[in-house]
């Protein structure tokens, strides 16, 4: 792993990572809300991807080792979203990347392609991912996020635990939860408010993308229904819809390796 910083338009250094082959065809992965980088981590020490792919990771603002100011202008407008992704496409000199967006990094992704086109980018890979702001393609598990913003703390973690859990249908071990429960407590409180409350997303790209667009889904999903994923993959044109039996939001982590070999076999494709 080779970590590099990136100042974003307004200020912000957000912290991004490269992995695996750095002549391979390129994978920009964009993790979800309240998590960090390390949640790729079944995909970035793949040894198969590793191999073959370049692979870059990094923390949204707000969240992991990026900078996250107290200030709701800093979370409001897609346009800052869009631009973080822009800068390190370009800092760690992408060519033409395939963009990976599990849950909220979905968002980020349309936030990206309304502001800077899809000239730059071989294809989008959407993981479980809100790609429409619409409470009816939304689960039970999105219960937990009023008290993710509590600041009796107490109320706080027992909110995140449940939030964590409310991630996975084939759940972690103990040390794999222990982990990922860490990760999520670095997003502070407030900024966590902030990043929800930012202005809806209507949906409307989805029938203006002209890239190949694979849309990844568990039929578990508590958090983002599958029937959000059906409802990406008929708005896109051309786009796959690819189910995952028994799996909840987070396929790329709960099956790995079938994730890890439609991942490779949709960007090979992507670049051919």
């Amino acid at each position: 792993m080779k970590p590099f910083a990136v100042t974003s338009p307004d200020g912000l250094s957000i912290a991004a990572q490269e992995w695996g082959n750095p002549d391979g065809a390129e994978i920009l992965l964009i993790h979800g809300y309240n998590q960090c980088h390390l949640a790729w981590m079944r995909q970035v020490n793949d040894p198969d991807l590793a191999r073959d792919f370049r692979m870059v990771t990094f923390d949204l603002r707000g969240h992991g080792l990026s900078d996250k100011p107290f200030d709701p202008e800093a979370y409001a407008h897609d346009q800052r979203w869009a631009d973080d992704v822009k800068g390190v496409i370009a800092a760690a000199g992408l060519k033409r990347p395939v963009l990976v967006g599990w849950s909220y990094g979905g968002r980020v992704i349309t936030d990206y392609v309304r502001a800077h086109g899809t000239a730059g980018i071989a294809g989008i890979n959407f993981v479980a991912s809100v790609t429409k702001t619409d409470p009816k393609l939304h689960g039970t598990g999105g219960l937990f996020f009023a008290n993710m913003n509590s600041e009796n703390l107490e109320e706080n973690i027992e909110a995140l635990r449940g939030f964590a859990h409310a991630c996975f249908e084939r759940q972690p071990n103990a040390e794999e939860f222990e982990t990922i429960l860490a990760y999520n407590m670095l997003m502070p409180i407030k900024v966590r408010a902030m990043v929800r409350n930012r202005q809806s997303n209507p949906g409307d790209m989805l029938p203006r993308l002209d890239v190949p667009v694979l849309v990844t889904h568990g039929d578990r999903d508590v958090l983002v229904l599958l029937a959000m994923g059906e409802m990406t993959a008929s708005q896109v044109k051309g786009a796959k819809l690819s189910v995952y039996e028994g799996v909840g939001h987070a396929p790329f982590w709960e099956d790995a390796p079938r994730f890890n070999r439609e991942l490779a076999a949709f960007v090979r494709a992507a670049n051919a």
